[in-house]
């Protein structure tokens, strides 16, 4: 059993860091070749990592009780958060501010100094080298570590180093090089953008760095001049800076993004494909992008894509495509470019089920979508899928899609009789379902009940004759109205004649 506190009465072993780093090093060395090793060992492993864990908690108590008894002097507070700056810039104004406080205060649309109240002229931060020295001196006079301090305080994705800002600069101006220079570039913005999120906020800073990030696939180059591994980096990047949500308006309405965003879901690798459809939906979650995309004509080679059934391109087609047609007008737009089709011979091919039945459900909105729902014979599978399916996400779409046929194509309210008749699959979702697909499939039965009830109505009125005093029904069309199937034989039904005739 451990031997708790073993480290706690003594302060020379508790201070001595290193001492006890090599002695886990050489438990671990025991634990790990030696198959018999005594539960002590694991024990005594446990005791010094306990011990180097509050050693460092105990370290990070008293710096941060060390500085916050000391009074900072106010020029080097922040007038923003109050505190000690620790990458102090200046503004058009003149005035100071820390970088990682005042850029937020940029990125949320103001552009007024914070101070003054003055428009600023332009919104580019000055390091002020002067004051960030004096920090310094003021921080190593006190024995105070102010790296340290930013680590431990001031973790933050919004932290951009004057070194990181460097070499963001660089590397867009290398854009604009040489082809090797250029895919050196891309390389490397792809992996930073991936990697850092105060990466993708540095795109947001400058108007010209998107336009530049594309210059290799822009100007008079054809596709097939542009280097496969140059547009995945590119495209790839692009897909990382949309992930940040400051940036997301800005991609999109940067000139050629999207026009080049659809040429890569039609060339390019298949991971450069993959990549252009993840970044339209990482874009569509604005609905100003939706918008956008939905009238750049992108929708067509999203479904295209989608067609092709590319594992690797599937998903992130359809995201997209969902995304999109959440905006009603780009329904109309997806239904055009055939999306029904497509999604239901991937649908009916078993791939990706529940992401295509729910962008069915969301296009069965548009009544052009609910009649070629109908026209391509989709209403016995969609039943199969509600009695077979263990999703109960799946049974909701697809009664949906089924509520919504109900209401807009009359031809196959026959269809949804006979599977209710013998399978009694909407009742059992009225009971056993989804709120919504107990509300959808309560009002499909009743759509269909009304339906059949009508049309029974109109075949009397259509079919009765009067012969002296009877009326002669034909009772095999009477017969295949109320559900009896395949009569061996013609007959003649007879019923007396009413002075009036009076059909509800």
């Amino acid at each position: 059993m451990a031997k708790t506190g073993v480290f706690d009465s003594d302060p020379t072993v508790m201070g001595k860091a290193t001492e006890l780093k090599r002695e886990l090093q050489r438990l671990i060395d025991a634990i790990i070749d030696d198959d018999n090793c005594s539960t002590d060992t694991i024990d005594h492993a446990k005791e010094i990592i306990s011990a180097l864990k509050e050693l460092k908690l105990r370290k990070r108590s008293r710096s941060s009780n060390r500085y916050e008894n000391l009074i900072c002097p106010d020029e080097f507070r922040c007038p923003l958060s109050r505190e000690l700056m620790r990458d102090p810039v200046v503004v058009s104004t003149g005035e100071t501010y820390d970088r990682p406080f005042i850029h937020k205060w940029l990125r949320s649309g103001n552009r007024t100094c914070p101070r003054t109240q003055q428009v600023l002229s332009h919104t580019n931060l000055t390091p002020n080298h002067l004051i960030r020295e004096m920090i310094s001196q003021w921080c190593t006079s006190r024995g105070i570590e102010l790296q340290d301090r930013v680590r431990v305080h001031c973790l933050d994705d919004d932290v951009i180093t004057e070194a990181d800002r460097d070499r963001f600069l660089t590397l867009i101006e290398n854009m604009s090089m040489t082809i090797p220079e250029q895919k050196a570039a891309a390389k490397e913005l792809r992996m930073l953008t991936k990697r850092m999120p105060s990466f993708r906020a540095l795109f947001g800073e400058s108007l010209d760095a998107i336009s530049l990030l594309l210059s290799p696939l822009c100007g008079d180059k054809s596709q097939s001049s542009v280097h496969a591994d140059l547009q995945e980096d590119v495209i790839t990047t692009l897909l990382n800076l949309s992930i940040h949500d400051n940036n997301k308006k800005l991609v999109a309405e940067t000139p050629n993004v999207i026009p080049l965003l659809k040429e890569a879901l039609r060339s390019g690798t298949m991971e450069t494909r993959s990549n252009a459809a993840a970044a339209l939906f990482t874009l569509s979650a604005l609905d100003s992008n939706k918008a956008l995309i939905g009238k750049s004509g992108a929708l067509k080679p999203l479904i295209d894509l989608l067609d092709e059934g590319h594992p690797l391109s599937m998903k992130d087609a359809a995201s997209a495509i969902f995304n999109l047609c959440i905006l009603h007008e780009n329904k109309a737009r997806a239904v055009r470019d055939g999306a029904v089709r497509v999604l239901l011979k991937k649908i009916m091919n078993q791939m990706h089920v529940d992401e295509l039945l729910a962008i069915l459900a969301m296009l069965s909105s548009h009544q052009k979508a609910v009649e070629e729902i109908g026209e391509l014979g989709a209403v016995p599978s969609l039943f199969r899928i509600i009695r077979e399916s263990s999703c109960s996400r799946n049974k909701e779409n697809c009664i949906v899609i089924i509520h919504a046929i109900c209401l807009y194509d009359r031809t196959k309210w026959k269809d949804i009789k006979e599977e209710e008749k013998w399978y009694r699959t909407i009742s059992e979702l009225a009971q056993n379902g989804t709120s919504r697909a107990k509300r959808k499939a309560n009002s499909a039965s009743k759509s269909g009940t009304l339906a059949f009830s009508k049309t029974r109505s109109s075949v009397w009125v259509h079919q009765l004759v009067t012969v002296n005093k009877y009326d002669v029904l034909n009772f095999l069309d009477i017969n295949q109205h109320f559900g009896e199937r395949n009569p061996k034989k013609r007959r003649v039904y007879h019923v007396p004649h009413p002075k009036n005739i009076a059909l509800c």
